[in-house]
């Protein structure tokens, strides 16, 4: 019983269970907020315009006792769709534009590229100074001027 209780303190603790949760909280709340806006807002305008404050009544019809509201589906599709474009401006294209900024200025330079020439070549050349220097034509520590 004991392992089950780490294993979910462990699943809490992780930073993606924590993100999670703040993420449904703010959604949450942002919900709320757009369906004032589209209840407050934009549905009175639209009541303005149609004579009727919501499409709840539009397209209504009942078969054998069954009542079929397809004005109520189409506002719930408006709700979505309203909800949708409000996340999309307000969240997801400003933290898209901030993640492109994030990635074009902390590119690194590029460095100079490395010499190619290995320790061996190096010191063949510093050889080849020491003998112009000296005069000699020879190789090794014994040659001879």
């Amino acid at each position: 019983m004991k392992q089950v209780f780490a294993g979910f303190r462990d699943f809490i603790s992780k930073g993606n269970a924590i993100e999670l949760a703040v993420g449904v909280v703010i959604g949450s709340a942002f919900t709320g907020l757009v369906n004032a806006l589209v209840e407050k807002l934009i549905m009175p305008l639209v009541a303005a315009i149609f004579g009727k404050p919501n499409f709840d009544s539009v397209g209504n019809f009942t078969i054998n006792g069954a009542d079929f509201s397809i004005g109520a589906v189409i506002t719930a599709i408006v709700n979505f769709l309203l909800i949708a474009l409000a996340l999309y401006f307000c969240i997801v294209l400003p933290f898209n534009k901030l993640r492109e900024y994030q990635v074009k200025h902390s590119a690194k330079k590029p460095e100079a590229p490395e010499d190619p020439r290995t320790e061996l070549d190096v010191l063949k050349e510093i050889q080849e100074a020491l003998q112009a220097q000296n005069g000699t034509t020879g190789s090794g520590a014994h040659a001879q001027k």
